[in-house]
């Protein structure tokens, strides 16, 4: 049992099996519809489980359309952290910051995926701020996910994931400008319409190189019957891969690191925006968007392990067994081989960047678990997302619980300031977290 602080209380924390983590002496864990509720009542300390059988049916709620309207940030608007934390300004004047990622050398590479380029910032103030801030590379296509190769202390490459194609630049640490063109690795990825974000990671051992590619459609619209039916299809390709439009679409695919020897890693996940590898382990997680359409509280984004050769549900199914209602009857042979995800979270956040906590400057407690970053809602009449959270980990296993962490970006029911999307943990131990609505970066420090 370890004792913490959140939300200017002093809380004990132990571990039960039958939910993960509670608190003695706070508010209790949010759980069922409890769990589902809205941006009015995220705060840092807020903790939510949300089980499959939790879940309601497919329209319970009618589907709504409720887009929020990015204002510019006020003056005295500040993000909101767990007591004990401090955040403050990083970085301003962005266009759109993305995916951030940290050079081994503690420099901040930022993917400003509208204009086409990458960033580097640079903290050599002592201040905790950039003293340096250079544009790396341009002339990109829409870039997003970035990564170091091969692993360790020295760098020999920087790979770029374009919606298009996957990139690399030779690299030597502190390099501020790309030193020459960037050579293609993979020619081609799925493109044209619908998700167009492309995260890039290694395997531990530097042997595979995985990037995450979004479905084409939301849920698998005129996807129709394979040319030579579904049992031919099936006995040839990956377990719940899909054709068409969506052909190595909604799956993570694996490459050799020179870009050769394409697979399908895994399938029907329906947009895994944020990849990253968890320490320790070597394993690999998704954090991901799921579909829209089906009400209010259906279907849950979430955090997850990703297992070769496992199939998550995108298009016919979703949270195991749960049959999508557009495609009643379709698919029966794979009702019992959906893997269900690890962390539900409140449908229609829009979960993007991912990252493990490896620091020592916070509490001890939040050493290994990971840090997700929600975009916001505009399919939920009642707004949610748009927020930082936790995900508790209790020896290297999720719980299924999550924890709000850095809040205070919704003005009101239809304005919003900020959008996070990219979480990093800076050399000295902080948490960066981008956002895109207002083009600025935040750092959290624990004091």
């Amino acid at each position: 049992m370890h004792k913490t602080k959140l939300a200017g209380v002093s809380l004990s924390v132990v571990f039960l099996a039958a939910t993960g983590i509670t608190r003695a002496g706070a508010e209790p864990v949010l759980k069922g519809a409890e769990a589902f509720g809205d941006w009015q009542r995220d705060r840092p300390g807020t903790v939510r489980l949300i089980r499959p059988q939790d879940l309601p049916k497919p329209g319970a709620t009618a589907s709504s359309s409720n887009s929020s309207r990015v204002v510019q940030r006020p003056a005295s608007a500040v993000p909101h952290v767990p007591a004990g934390f401090k955040i403050e300004l990083f970085a301003s004047g962005l266009s759109g910051p993305r995916i951030i990622r940290t050079a081994p050398n503690g420099d901040i590479f930022v993917a400003e995926t509208g204009p086409g380029r990458i960033r580097v910032l640079r903290s050599d103030n002592g201040a905790g701020k950039p003293a340096t801030n250079e544009v790396y590379a341009t002339g990109l296509n829409r870039p997003f996910g970035i990564a170091f190769f091969p692993s360790g202390e020295n760098p020999q490459w920087l790979y770029v994931a374009n919606t298009d194609s996957v990139v690399r630049f030779a690299y030597r640490n502190g390099d501020l400008k790309a030193s020459g063109a960037p050579e293609t690795i993979v020619a081609r990825l799925p493109h044209g319409y619908g998700h167009s974000t492309r995260d890039i990671v290694f395997t531990p051992d530097d042997k595979r190189m995985l990037v995450s590619v979004g479905s084409a459609g939301n849920a698998g619209e005129g996807l129709g019957r394979p040319p030579d039916g579904i049992e031919a299809w099936s006995r040839d390709h990956a377990l719940g891969a899909a054709w068409g439009a969506e052909t190595d679409r909604a799956a993570v695919l694996a490459f050799d690191p020179d870009g050769k020897n394409q697979k399908l890693f895994a399938t029907g996940i329906r947009n895994c925006v944020g990849l990253a590898i968890q320490p320790g382990s070597g394993t690999p997680w998704c954090s991901t968007n799921e579909r829209d359409g089906r009400g209010d509280n259906l279907v849950p984004d979430y955090v997850t392990r990703i297992r070769e050769g496992a199939f998550y549900g995108w298009p016919w199914y979703y949270i195991g067994a749960n049959e999508d209602p557009a495609h009643a009857g379709a698919r029966p042979d794979l009702k019992d081989k959906v893997t269900v995800p690890d962390v539900l979270l409140q449908a229609h956040s829009a979960s993007l960047g991912l990252t493990f906590y490896t620091g020592s400057s916070f509490p001890p407690e939040y050493r290994g678990d990971a840090f997700a970053a929600e975009h916001g809602s505009w399919n939920r009449s009642k707004r949610t997302g748009y927020k930082v959270i936790r995900i508790r980990l209790k020896d290297g296993v999720p719980t299924g619980e999550y924890e709000d962490f850095v809040t205070g970006f919704v003005i009101g029911d239809n304005e919003v300031w900020g959008r996070p999307v990219g979480v990093t943990v800076a050399r000295d131990g902080t948490l960066l977290v981008s956002e895109d609505g207002n083009g600025t970066i935040w750092r959290i420090s624990h004091e």
